[in-house]
């Protein structure tokens, strides 16, 4: 699925990243406690979580993921959103709660969890 697509979903804002909407994600991880993301996430992920600040951020930068949704109609704060740019990560936000973005982004066909085989 692309991040275009995924705007179209979510009915996201897009903060950061217009020009990588053609960027294609295979997975989806909803979390807001990052040591569960850098436990669990695989390649090719789009992180979304209620968590806004600089961990997050540096989560995502950390393990290469490019596309972060905020939910809850939470919005990146300007320092975020520079951070961003340079780190090359597109951020998005969603009025949605993080269950419905999830549900919505699995009814539109990303269908693979954000986590690798355990055990």
């Amino acid at each position: 699925m692309t991040v275009g697509r995924i705007v179209e979903v979510l009915e996201a804002r897009i903060h950061t990243g217009a020009d990588m909407v053609d960027i294609e994600v295979e997975a989806a991880c909803g979390a807001d406690l990052m040591s569960d993301v850098m436990a669990f996430v695989k390649d090719r992920v789009v992180l979304l979580t209620g968590l806004v600040n600089a961990q997050a951020l540096r989560t995502a930068d950390l393990l290469d993921i490019k596309v972060v949704v905020f939910v809850r109609g939470k919005l990146p704060p300007e320092d975020l959103v520079r951070q961003a740019e340079e780190a090359g990560i597109v951020l998005l936000s969603t009025r949605l709660s993080l269950f419905l973005s999830c549900g919505r982004l699995y009814e539109a066909g990303l269908r693979l969890g954000g986590t690798r085989e355990i055990g």
